[in-house]
């Protein structure tokens, strides 16, 4: 039976890819190589190749002439740009879950991407580690709702740039599809009238009414 990492890898990743011809593939976080591995049999099976990127050394994981693993922080920009291609098809980010690091990562790299191109975030679920329940965990549950909020803010000054869909399976997931080859805009915070004088005599009226 598959995990929940599995399912959402398979239902709401994969199927972007899997008959994708030539893919080239950028992974940042590797850890087991779940999902490492998923991409690999993909680039083997359609002549396409996958660049992982980890702190950690994962060399291990394949010898996959269809890989390349390369030792480093993903924010080692300067680096980075002498190791990996200009364009990629699918851009995921699976390392470091806080929003600023997400949205660094997101910046820099959106520009990589290929129009009509996916860029996910894996972990953007706070509800499976709300307190009391079963994986009650209060840094899963900040750091996965500061990431999905600051994917709203990403997508609120970028409408006509990108598309963006969720998977609340398990952790989450977030999909980018790139429409335009646009410089994106910096992220706004959103405003809401939640805490408003006019929610707040709404409120009222409901409970009275």
């Amino acid at each position: 039976m598959q995990s929940e990492f599995e399912k959402k890898i398979n239902d709401f990743m994969l199927n972007t890819i899997k008959t994708k011809s030539q893919p080239k593939i950028l992974e940042f976080g590797v850890r087991k190589g779940i999902s490492t591995k998923k991409f690999i049999n993909i680039c083997e099976k359609n002549n396409g190749h996958l660049y992982s990127v980890d702190v950690d050394d994962c060399s291990e994981i394949s010898k996959s002439t269809n890989w390349t693993f390369i030792k480093s922080r993903d924010d080692n920009f300067n680096y980075l740009e002498t190791k990996l291609p200009k364009e990629f098809d699918l851009i995921f980010l699976d390392s470091f879950h806080n929003a600023e690091h997400v949205s660094k990562i997101f910046y820099y790299y959106y520009s990589k991407l290929k129009k009509g191109g996916s860029f996910f975030f894996d972990d953007i679920s706070w509800l499976p580690y709300l307190k009391n329940t079963e994986r009650d965990n209060f840094n899963c549950e900040i750091n996965n709702l500061e990431t999905f909020e600051k994917l709203l803010d990403i997508l609120k000054v970028n409408t006509i740039n990108f598309d963006l869909y969720f998977s609340f399976i398990g952790s989450g997931m977030g999909r980018i599809v790139k429409l335009q080859d646009n410089e994106l805009i910096k992220p706004k915070k959103i405003k809401t009238r939640k805490l408003s004088f006019k929610n707040f005599f709404r409120k009222i009226f409901n409970i009275f009414s």
